[in-house]
């Protein structure tokens, strides 16, 4: 009787869990059983292993062959598990060493032919087993993603045969090589397209300055939208840490990840008619939704009151803890949520209310209505609301004619850089990002801007969760400003960025 183990790891959320794969071989009735709670595509792996032994010209043992992937209680999903079933085999039938299988982890899906087949969700098993001594072996088509990751051990290979000669000592594995770029930032969309509303662009630097969330409300062709998509041409660039943990997870996202978008900032805009799970997350086995997917970015949501209330309502969580928690009867999946959250609406049904162009034809019943389709407690934690008015044609024909060609992008980007900076050193984090002790420590209020702030919320009846965001931003707008503290001044200006709170009181 001989038995051989092998490492390898398993996904769960954006973890990797390690996995012990137990190759057991016995006299007896010839038979191949999998138990550790495999999934389907993991029971039919006996067939793909066996396959690819026999082409790749080793012996298949006709034996009682039992694998065991421990820990017994974990969930096991896909054909991530192929290569290690089949090295465990052939180590314990002699045909490979066991002591060279020893200080590696292997992954990887058989085809028929004994080639490697790239698998999902390569990018967590790398940093997972960056944290031990053994060298990761993966499939060439994962060669890229895994190279991510530049401290890790990581050699790649295309099929079984040199992956065994590898291990028997007469063929060495490449190493991954860095061959991703950097993402094209110059074909970021620009603020210059956008002619008029400095209004709304200049609350759209106060929200990246301060990475607020922000909703944009007007009638239709105002430029909401366009606001929106520029947004991330005057966000600061990822780190490394921050472009890792994005990369991680896409990667075991259902789309996976493309190295082509390494460090570039995510954007997500999912459409209207999306369900809960596809913007929170879930499933089995739990995939990522909208909002990880925007994690350390930007999700927008256009047509705001035109999602389903539920699932509007699932975003009131993460937008104040920053990570979503999907649980189940059987397992419990925590997926980090850390977006800045954009989105655009219009005034009314008819979307004309407020329009300089147009005649709105909506009751006031009907607009109480449809602006009662956003909750207070969801307004509560969207630290601006902002117009984007409509202009006459006259006027935005004057514009046109008057655009010098200069672009404000990059000026605002400095400006925004400048502000973080300040954030960063005063508190190590965003001032969107303050808790409530944090708020009170590092928003200093003159004399002034507390006893106005004081008379806004006793005539506007705003929540004490209003209360703080405004004085954050507020802060935001005293750091784009350079002024140790926060005055009246930018008191009065964060409190211009609640336009729909009083239109709800108007209503």
């Amino acid at each position: 009787m001989t038995l051989a183990i092998v490492y390898t790891r398993a996904s769960s959320g954006i973890e990797a869990p390690l996995v012990t794969v137990e190759a057991h071989l016995s006299n007896g009735m010839a038979g191949f059983h999998i138990v550790g709670l495999p999934a389907a595509a993991v029971k039919e792996s006996r067939d793909r292993v066996r396959s690819a032994i026999v082409n790749s010209k080793f012996e298949f043992p006709i034996k009682h062959i039992t694998i065991n992937l421990a820990p017994a209680d974990l969930p096991k999903e896909g054909g991530r598990f192929d290569l290690p079933i089949a090295l465990g085999i052939l180590a314990a039938s002699g045909q490979i060493p066991m002591q060279a299988i020893a200080t590696h982890e292997f992954t990887g899906e058989l085809a028929l032919s004994g080639e490697l087949r790239a698998v999902r969700g390569i990018l967590p098993v790398v940093l997972a087993v960056q944290q031990t001594e053994r060298i990761l072996v993966v499939p060439d088509e994962n060669g890229q993603e895994a190279a991510l990751v530049e401290t890790a051990r990581v050699r790649t290979a295309s099929h079984l045969l040199e992956v065994c000669a590898y291990l028997q000592g007469r063929q060495t594995l490449a190493p991954c090589k860095v061959k991703h770029t950097a993402p094209h930032e110059t074909n970021l969309p620009l603020l210059g397209d956008i002619k008029g509303q400095q209004h709304a662009k200049r609350a759209l630097e106060i929200a990246a300055a301060g990475r607020h969330s922000l909703l944009l409300v007007g009638p239709p062709g105002t430029g909401k939208t366009m606001l929106a998509t520029r947004l991330p041409a005057i966000l600061p660039k990822l780190d490394e840490a921050q472009a890792l943990e994005v990369a991680a997870i896409a990667s075991i996202s259902s789309s996976g990840f493309d190295p082509q978008d390494w460090r570039r900032m995510p954007f997500r805009a999912p459409h209207h008619s999306s369900s809960s799970v596809a913007l929170v997350g879930g499933g089995r086995p739990p995939r990522p939704g909208e909002i990880s997917l925007a994690h350390h970015g930007v999700l927008f949501l256009d047509e705001l009151p035109e999602f389903n209330r539920i699932v509007l309502e699932s975003l009131r969580e993460p937008l104040e803890s920053g990570h979503i928690t999907i649980s189940r009867a059987a397992f419990q999946t925590v997926f980090p949520a850390q977006f800045q959250f954009i989105a655009a609406m219009n005034p009314c049904p008819c979307g004309y209310a407020g329009s300089a162009t147009s005649r709105c034809n909506c009751s006031r019943d009907q607009v109480k209505r449809y602006l009662s389709k956003l909750s207070g407690p969801l307004l509560d934690r969207i630290d601006m609301q902002v117009e984007v008015a409509s202009l006459p044609e006259s006027i935005w024909q004057q514009l046109a004619e008057a655009d010098t060609g200069e672009d404000e992008t990059e000026a605002k980007r400095i400006s925004v850089l400048a502000a973080r900076a300040r954030q960063l050193q005063r508190q190590q984090c965003c001032n969107a990002l303050l808790k409530a002790s944090g708020t009170t420590t590092h928003c200093q209020l003159t004399r002034e801007a507390k006893l106005l702030l004081k008379q806004i919320m006793q005539k506007l009846l705003f929540s004490a969760r209003v209360h703080h965001r405004i004085m954050k931003v507020a802060r935001t707008i005293a750091d784009l400003e350079n002024s140790a503290v926060v005055t009246d001044t930018h008191i009065a200006e964060a409190v211009t960025y609640r336009a729909l709170d009083r239109m709800k009181l108007l209503a």
